[in-house]
């Protein structure tokens, strides 16, 4: 049975050994953020965990972070599947999306508090890049909706506290989010908006997906869940919101009103800059009685937002070429865990038809996709082994032949410290870059004993005692490709 809600996932997250409780009191203006900031700088990613902190100075609220994030493991763990698993489970959920299903009740309407009585202080929200973000900041789901269409958004946008009623919301042009509260913005009207902090593990992962405009993210929620994800009517009443979650957060965003916003720590590992976003209002916060407040930790990766990120576009992405594009013959998708939606580099694995194949499936990525490089590599290669993607840029990739440079990028600009400024201005555009780094002919056999020999001998290595070991990826995917060659006897 899929998670009902989080903290169903928090029991199995524990089961597993990837939670961690800390039952001393922590501060939420710096200790928190920088207790997790360890977790994920100091440990290798097959031992971090997520953490919740049970005892937070000043307030009875839990606070978790990195639950879903902490590492691939508890991302394959939210969607009930193993770390190979995950893409199965995003190109099916793509493919078969699952519209939610509206309920009269939702746990976290235990307590409202409503007009005068809201107070976004009451809540330990915490500051993620201490002594350096202007303030605290949810980072959560965004519920927004198209007036024209009624068309819902779910997104992840970082909403800097102003006040005890008021945020300010990163919604920029060309997002989602933006586009929907554009459209109440040209009737004059003010835009609904609401945030739901921890709701159930599909939510959270389908809302971190840049799918294409227009696509209702809770649908393939259910997909990912296989089974509706259940909503509540908002309180004013535009918005479905999931059910199942710790805190709802609702108000409206008024026509024309700004605030000043940042700085922030990006996903870049640098200090955002400090803009004019849309200021909002919020006229209600519900919350269960015993609520856990849960935000995702971002700025210098590896951190929970980029790897959210980057394993679930991967998805989109493996979806994107074999239906979209009729692209068969690409085998797996990974992007780097430095990804926040821009900026990365995307390793495609695939058999080329052509000596210009993986040029053209390298482009469809790149122009596709706010993907920064694009690297191509054959189906013997591990694309999460960083040794041997190095390994194949240095055995068939020639740069001078094998290199398309697309120019003259503007997307994500603001967001690409690479990028130089003077007086607040780029001068310069940005630019991708493709790279074939696949098998080209003439390269010889390869420099190992054939499988089967090497098999035999691993069979003789554990009979001597020697030091057990398993098979590297990479080994057995070099092997298994000569072995489908013939084979030619010196």
């Amino acid at each position: 049975m899929a998670y009902r809600d989080i903290r169903e996932f928090l029991v199995k997250l524990e089961e597993a050994g990837r939670l961690r409780r800390i039952a001393v009191p922590v501060d939420h203006t710096w200790e928190l953020a920088c207790l997790a900031r360890w977790m994920l700088q100091g440990l290798p990613e097959e031992q971090r965990f997520g953490l919740l902190f049970e005892k937070v100075t000043g307030f009875d609220t839990r606070v978790m972070t990195a639950i879903l994030g902490a590492s691939r493991w508890n991302y394959a763990l939210a969607l009930e599947t193993t770390p190979d698993g995950i893409h199965e489970k995003w190109v099916n959920a793509l493919l078969h999306p699952i519209a939610p299903r509206v309920v009269e009740e939702s746990p976290a309407r235990e307590v409202v508090a409503a007009g005068a009585d809201v107070d976004l202080k009451a809540i330990p929200i915490p500051t993620w890049t201490p002594g350096k973000d202007a303030a605290p900041y949810i980072t959560a789901t965004v519920i927004t909706v198209d007036l024209d269409t009624g068309l819902q958004n779910a997104a992840t946008y970082r909403c800097m506290v102003k006040d005890g009623n008021h945020l300010a919301i990163n919604l920029t042009p060309g997002r989602h989010g933006h586009t929907n509260y554009s459209t109440w913005c040209r009737r004059g009207r003010p835009a609904p908006f609401a945030i739901v902090v921890g709701a159930e593990p599909v939510v959270h992962l389908a809302a971190i997906s840049n799918v294409p405009y227009g696509t209702d993210e809770l649908t393939i929620a259910g997909g990912l869940k296989g089974a509706p994800v259940e909503v509540v009517h908002g309180r004013s009443g535009d918005l479905l919101i999931p059910a199942h979650c710790e805190f709802i957060l609702e108000g409206e965003i008024p026509p024309n009103a700004t605030a000043l916003e940042g700085n922030f720590g990006e996903f870049a590992g640098y200090m955002g800059g400090i803009n004019e976003k849309p200021l909002a209002a919020i006229t209600s916060i519900s919350r269960r009685r015993d609520a856990i407040y849960y935000g995702y930790i971002s700025q210098m990766p590896p951190s929970e937002s980029t790897m959210i990120q980057s394993k679930s576009n991967e998805g989109l992405i493996l979806k994107m070429l074999r239906h979209d594009h009729g692209e068969t013959t690409v085998k797996d998708v990974a992007i780097d865990l430095t990804y926040g939606g821009l900026l990365a580099h995307c390793i495609v694995s695939m058999t080329p038809r052509d000596p210009e194949h993986a040029k053209r499936v390298g482009r469809l990525v790149a122009e596709g996709t706010a993907l920064k490089r694009v690297t191509v590599v054959d189906e013997d290669v591990d694309i999460r082994d960083p040794f041997h993607v190095d390994w194949a840029l240095n055995s068939r990739y020639n740069p001078a032949r094998d290199t398309i440079i697309i120019e003259n990028v503007t997307t994500g600009i603001i967001m690409d410290p690479s990028i130089r400024w003077v007086d607040g201005r780029p001068i310069e555009a940005g630019s991708k870059v493709v790279i074939d780094a696949t098998e080209k002919t003439g390269a010889g056999e390869i420099s190992l004993p054939p499988r089967d020999l090497m098999l035999k001998a691993k069979e003789t290595w554990d009979s001597l005692g020697l030091p057990p070991f398993e098979i590297p990826k990479r080994v057995r995917l070099v092997l298994d490709r000569a072995a489908r060659r013939p084979r030619r006897d010196a």
